[in-house]
């Protein structure tokens, strides 16, 4: 229940009870607008009726303050405090105190207008310098009440943990008190996590109200113990605080509730928490000249999260102000309540935003292969700090007969959860790629993926095969952003694909379209935080992009790769980092005809000897006879396994580029497995020649099939 409804209750129920009660008294005289009497008239119920009224109000306005009191006291620190209806009238300008301290104005700064009541009459709502004015006692609780309303509302505004301490600060000082300085556990406990080691308080965050008039001195004890400075060094104050379990600062904190230095030992817990004192009992100096002021002008106040108590914070104020009232004690327990349970969520928010990123960094490539045929370059942004980690990948596949797979993806939120979907389907995209399946299957599987995840499991991707001996690029699309394909004359082109349903919506298929790609061309892939923002929708951000990829060719055409990253990112405006970013270009090289040797063999016992024919005659060709040897050794080797096990023609392809690769194909599924043979032995050795001669080798699952191939290092070449 909300101390709003408890003090409403509380004051009906007042109310009521006076009203019920019956007069004891004449009617006295009515007082008129000028303060005058004015006796009831004999023949009228109104005055008579007037005087129990008035009490009643007078009765109801001090139950309704006690009602207030006690729920303030008693309210449940996890709930939020809600000021009272009728307190709207929160002031918006700032008082010279704050524009003196250098606080910026905001639309709720603190109720600095409200606490003008409490900071200039008396220090106290309804008190002025000579005594209390009772007449004065309900708009000072209101006005109270007011400015509790705006420092929670602004405190709670944070998000981090700068932003939370700010808050308070900026809320506390000048309107509240002259001086505050806030120390937390070092290291802060997270969640349930129960700290180990001795209690640590470190100084997070400091602010004074300037006073250049007030001197320090002893007598006036008017001397604060903090600067403006945030960083670095904050005064005299001791920047971190071993707190014995034994000592009075321990046992402060133990109290959980705000406490003056009045009495001895919270005297000494304030001496100890901001520098230590020779005598607790009294004020003096200090080894770092530090000068505290007592009594009710200092306010210890524990900070207890949902758990423990994480920290503390210290109010002062100098003597040409009116020290605190005990009502004061409760205005500091409201502020301390929200600012624990701020940096409670506070801590809990970074630690979860930290473990997404890493988790969402670890899972995206820490660099993209360099498959024959095509360069590759590739950009990762996370998202501005307010949005945070998001599900955006890429990722580039080698495929058999040197092709390579390109992968764009976007997993909808921002969360650990999307970053978590993301690495499975990204995981899922490796797997059904290394199977060679057509994109538009891979797409499908992807889908079928996505929904045995769970529900409402969303992501668009867009899937690309590129084959550098063809010339050719492959690509299927679930709801993604289309791509575009920058020509090696200037042109850019927004490629027609079919848009399809984004991943997880289960039941649509998917259409693959098959488009030239010729050399020199760059294909951009992309997620939609490139080009989507608040302030243009998707059409308009992808038109952008390509004036922006047009404008770059017509410096240098084709323009390199990582520069032309670079510049596509420069499209970004200042607001234009609401979701992550991921961006994948590929600049198709090919590898041209006279490169490549492909021929069909017949699975037949002489195939061995016309493979190791064929693979002299194009080595020759080429001027590469200085790897005819070990060539034909090891192409001898593989189409021989090949040959026990294929029943279809067996494919032999040699390719040159910067290295000399070969590659066996045949229909039987089952990859071979390289083992050490034994002395004994008779077969076993031949994947092992390969291993030890070969620069390197693998085998490659087909739709119907494998593929074994090697690369051998060409003499004056490039090593790989």
């Amino acid at each position: 229940m909300s101390t709003e409804r408890t003090t409403q209750q509380a004051a009906a129920a007042a109310t009521a009870a006076s009203a019920a009660r019956p007069a004891a008294t004449p009617p006295a005289p009515v007082a008129d607008g000028n303060g005058a009497g004015t006796a009831p008239d004999p023949r009228s119920g109104f005055a008579a009726a007037a005087v129990p009224t008035a009490r009643t109000k007078r009765k109801g306005a001090r139950d309704r303050k006690q009602a207030a009191r006690v729920a303030a006291a008693t309210a449940d620190p996890s709930l939020p405090n809600t000021p009272p209806h009728g307190t709207r009238g929160v002031a918006r300008d700032l008082s010279a105190a704050q524009v003196a301290a250098g606080h910026p104005a905001d639309d709720e700064s603190s109720g600095v207008q409200a606490l003008k009541a409490l900071g200039t009459q008396g220090g106290a709502p309804g008190r002025g310098p000579a005594g209390p004015h009772p007449a004065a006692q309900p708009g000072a609780e209101a006005e109270r009440l007011r400015y509790v309303g705006a420092a929670t509302r602004r405190i709670a505004r944070g998000i981090d943990l700068d932003e939370i301490l700010l808050g308070l600060c900026r809320s506390v000082v000048p309107a509240f008190a002259d001086a505050i300085l806030v120390y937390l556990r070092d290291p802060l406990p997270v969640g349930d996590e129960r700290p180990s080691g001795p209690l640590v308080l470190r100084l997070r965050r400091t602010d004074r109200a300037p006073d250049e008039s007030v001197e320090q001195s002893p007598e006036t004890g008017a001397l604060l113990p903090v600067v403006p400075s945030t960083e670095g060094a904050y005064g005299s104050a001791a920047d971190y605080i071993d707190v014995p379990t034994d000592g009075p600062l321990a046992e402060v904190l133990r109290g959980v509730r705000p406490v003056f230095s009045e009495s001895p030992q919270a005297t000494a817990a304030l001496n100890e928490l901001v520098g230590g004192c020779p005598d607790a009992t009294s004020v003096g100096p200090v080894p770092g000249g530090l000068l505290l002021p007592t009594g009710r002008r200092a306010i210890l106040a524990p900070l207890r999260g949902r758990r423990r108590v994480i920290g503390a914070a210290v109010l002062l104020r100098r003597p040409n102000r009116p020290a605190f009232e005990p009502d004061d004690l409760l205005v500091v327990a409201q502020l301390a309540t929200h600012t624990a349970l701020g940096v409670d969520k506070a801590v809990l928010y970074d630690r979860e935003a930290y473990i997404a990123d890493s988790l969402q960094r670890e899972m995206l490539p820490d660099s993209l292969p360099q498959p024959t045929g095509v360069r590759l370059a590739s950009r990762y942004l996370p998202a501005a700090e307010s949005a945070r980690v998001g599900g955006d990948w890429y990722d580039a596949i080698p495929l058999p007969g040197s092709r390579v797979a390109l992968v764009v993806g976007d997993v909808m939120g921002h969360s650990m959860t999307s970053a978590a979907i993301m690495g499975q389907l990204r995981t899922t995209v490796q797997t059904l790629a290394g199977l060679d399946l057509a994109p538009q299957e891979v797409l499908y599987h992807l889908d079928e993926q996505a929904q045995r995840l769970g529900q409402d499991r969303m992501a668009t991707c867009i899937y690309a095969v590129y084959d550098p001996i063809a010339h050719r690029v492959t690509i299927a699309n679930a709801g993604h952003p289309p791509p575009v394909l920058l020509h090696a004359n200037g042109l850019a082109e927004v490629l027609r694909v079919p848009p399809g349903a984004p991943i997880g919506v289960g039941g649509v298929p998917f259409e693959a379209v098959e488009l030239p790609a010729p050399a020199g061309a760059t294909l951009l892939l992309y997620t939609d935080g490139l080009v989507e923002s608040r302030t243009r929708d998707v059409w308009g951000g992808i038109e952008m992009l390509r004036e922006r990829l047009h404008a770059a060719s017509q410096i240098v055409s084709p323009p390199p790769l990582e520069p032309l990253c670079d510049e596509v990112l420069e499209i970004l405006g200042p607001g234009d980092r609401d979701d992550d970013i991921a961006l994948l270009a590929a600049r198709f090289d090919g590898i041209a005809p006279r490169d490549v040797a492909y021929w069909f063999l017949e699975p037949r016992p002489q195939t061995a000897g016309r493979a190791r024919r064929l693979i002299r005659q194009a080595l020759r060709r080429w001027d590469l006879e200085p790897l005819t040897e070990a060539t034909e050794l090891l192409v001898s080797e593989i189409v021989t396994n090949a040959l026990r096990y294929a029943e279809r023609p067996i494919t032999l392809r040699l390719l040159r580029t910067d290295v000399l690769r070969c590659e066996v194909g045949d229909d039987a599924p089952t990859l071979p497995r390289m083992r050490h043979a034994q002395p004994q032995d008779e077969g076993g050795r031949g994947l092992y020649l390969v291993s030890r001669m070969a620069q390197r080798w693998g085998a490659t699952r087909l739709s119907a099939g494998k593929v074994v191939w090697f690369e051998m290092g060409i003499p004056g070449g490039p090593d790989r």
